[in-house]
């Protein structure tokens, strides 16, 4: 059982890099800046749980709209756990979620609790890692997403994704270090992705196209 007092509140903007960091550390190699279009999304979607004012939980339980949320980020300090300040954290953060359907990619090995906790699994994700070839010519029909109107980027993602995200993709679209690309033929968006600057290279994804 813990010891000292236990406390969840909103992350301040600062903080969420205490979870990038985190999540850093359990090999999950987030882009540097993709907190920044979360955070865009729903800065009250980020808690963390302080144990006598230290960091020691942390979960993302974004908004997009009234119905969808998604669930990241949760993650105990290494030696912290096991003294019920995960279990606490993800309490608040499904209460904070109540009413919407809730998403998240969760590791294998957590996929049971999440089963108990009214979870179902989707589907699998597969990562793969490889070097670039470096520097090709751009193929014609290849653009930087943010040179389009952002209405046109907008109308295409939606019918990937449960809710309208327009703060996400303002941000989203343009990525500090990185890019974000479309694909136009015969004068129409038909596909869209995204690289991203992480710790050990860049991350590509996620991709969408007709």
């Amino acid at each position: 059982m813990q010891d000292g007092t236990y406390t969840i509140r909103t992350m301040r903007r600062e903080e969420v890099d205490i979870a990038v960091e985190w999540a850093a550390g359990e090999g999950w190699n987030p882009g540097l800046h993709d907190a920044d279009s979360f955070h865009a999304a729903d800065p009250n979607g980020f808690l963390i749980g302080l144990l006598d004012g230290e960091p020691v939980a942390t979960i993302s339980v974004v908004r997009y709209g009234r119905s969808f949320g998604f669930l990241g980020f949760y993650i105990v300090k290494p030696g912290c756990r096991g003294k019920g300040f995960g279990i606490g954290i993800w309490k608040a953060g499904i209460e904070y979620l109540q009413g919407c359907t809730i998403g998240l990619d969760g590791v294998v090995a957590q996929q049971e609790n999440y089963r108990k906790s009214g979870f179902e699994l989707a589907y699998r994700n597969v990562r793969y890692e490889g070097r670039g070839p470096g520097k090709t010519p751009r193929p014609a029909g290849i653009v930087e997403l943010g040179d389009l109107p952002f209405d046109t980027v907008e109308a295409y993602d939606r019918p990937f994704f449960p809710a309208p995200r327009t703060e996400f993709l303002k941000s989203w679209i343009r990525p500090p270090c990185g890019s974000a690309l479309g694909i136009v033929q015969d004068g129409a968006l038909s596909g869209y992705g995204a690289i991203r600057r992480c710790r050990n290279g860049y991350k590509i994804g996620p991709l969408f196209a007709d």
